[in-house]
């Protein structure tokens, strides 16, 4: 399975990701159709490569003109969203000076727009691109969708930190033109990563954010600010305060993560396929990027190169012939072992610890019938590494009959092990003990 995996580390906001997923191969062209599409006045985008304190990547700016008619740069570091007015300076250089200096000039008017507002916006844009290539548009439903839910998701945290009804909220914090393509952007080139590179869950394992307080259009505002705090706390987003000053993750950033996000998790073996690097505009005196990676999972296999999980559950409330019975059916589901293990519960009641072997690929079945069939209503289940020693089997001729033996090689160790069905017979039909053919046959067992 393909992931794709966000690394947070340096935090988020809506147009490093955009960035970071540009660099990591999703298509510049379907999203430039999907930005035309938008028909949005005055604005246009860069999309080149620079660096951040020698760290290279990929550059995404929103350019807009104001009504002055001068151009201004609507994106002041990656932490923006009209939302916070940062008053600083940058001194690591670029390749490129598009998006040197950005104080958000707020001398100019940013629309204030409500989420119905935002909506028509997307789905004009999404219309368009449909009657221009039905078969294939730029903006698809998919992405429209992605589009909206990161909307809804940030129009429920402000309209959470203002007390007011979400349709209420007005959007100058992300109805600005360039937050509007951001956010758009973002959707549109997961859904293009989703199609093209085979892309189906993602993962982010939690974000860094920064420290201080930032002069917002509400005032002076802790770090993280009530948007960031209400999407963390609703999404189960892992938040880690940092030595770095300032704002690491923006409303649109955590947004993204709250919308896209499928795990917190990597895979426990996993291949890096792609990296990307989407660079920040912030100087915090150290590398400032979001990188973006395609990993595909990689099966954890034994010795053998077999993919093998134990799967176990804790009883107190069965019958021994109940659990015997379930036993049966768990291997007839297609376990490789089962077996129980007597322990104490809660209330000093005696139980038992069910634990079953199986392959990956049996393991639904094999889960099916351990619910099915016991009391467990959770299961614990864990990769597991085994060394095996080589087998083989031979018929060996013994005064009794014949009987299979198993042998089993590691190195110089060799064991013989007569089958147990195989030597009952012998014994049964010849009227002797089971340990007299066992022996004869372990004595006789030279190949």
């Amino acid at each position: 399975m393909k992931y794709l995996y966000l690394d947070g580390s340096c935090g988020i906001s809506g147009d490093m990701t955009v960035a970071a997923l540009l660099d990591l191969g999703a298509s510049r062209e379907r999203l430039e159709s999907a930005i035309h599409a938008m028909h949005l006045e005055g604005m246009h985008c860069h999309i080149e490569r620079g660096n951040s304190y020698s760290i290279a990547g990929m550059n995404f700016d929103v350019h807009v003109h104001t009504h002055h008619g001068e151009e201004s740069a609507d994106h002041i570091d990656a932490h923006e969203e009209g939302y916070v007015e940062y008053h600083h300076e940058h001194n690591h250089e670029h390749h490129h000076d598009h998006c040197e200096g950005y104080h958000h000039e707020h001398g100019h008017h940013h629309e204030h727009r409500h989420l119905a507002e935002v909506y028509h916006i997307l789905e004009h844009a999404a219309g368009h691109c449909a009657e221009h290539n039905p078969a294939a548009p730029a903006f698809s439903s998919n992405a429209l969708d992605i589009s909206k839910k990161i909307f809804r998701i940030i129009a429920e945290a402000e309209a959470k930190a203002h007390g007011v009804a979400v349709e209420d909220v007005h959007f100058h914090e992300v109805g600005a033109i360039d937050s509007i393509v951001d956010i758009m952007a973002v959707a549109v080139l997961v859904d293009d990563l989703r199609e093209n590179f085979g892309i189906e869950k993602c993962v982010v394992t939690g974000l860094n954010e920064g420290f201080g307080f930032v002069q917002t259009q509400h005032g002076m505002l802790p770090i993280p600010v009530p948007a960031v705090a209400s999407i963390a706390e609703a999404a189960g987003i892992a938040l880690h305060v940092t030595d770095t000053k300032g704002e690491m993750v923006t409303p649109t950033g955590i947004g993204v993560v709250a919308a896209l996000r499928t795990s917190e998790k990597l895979p426990e073996q996993y291949k890096i396929l792609k990296t990307g690097i989407g660079l920040g505009k912030r100087d915090f005196g150290r590398a400032n990027f979001l990188r973006a990676q395609i990993i595909e999972d990689v099966e954890v296999r034994d010795a053998d190169g077999e993919n093998i999980f134990m799967i176990e559950c804790n009883i107190d409330d069965q019958s021994p012939e109940e659990l015997g019975l379930a036993m049966e059916k768990i291997f007839e589901a297609g376990a490789r072992d089962v077996h129980y293990v007597p322990c104490y519960m809660k209330k000093n009641r005696p139980a038992v610890i069910l634990r079953v072997l199986t392959d990956s690929e049996k393991m639904p079945q094999v889960e099916t019938a351990i619910f099915r069939h016991t009391t467990t209503v959770g299961l614990r289940r864990y990769p597991v590494s085994r060394t095996c020693m080589n087998r083989s089997f031979a018929d060996i001729a013994t005064p009794y009959g014949t009987v299979t033996v198993k042998k089993c090689e590691l190195g110089d160790i060799v064991k013989y092990k007569p089958e147990f069905d195989s030597v009952k017979k012998v014994a049964d039909q010849a009227g002797v003990t089971y340990r007299e053919v066992s022996d004869a046959a372990k004595a006789n067992a030279k190949f």
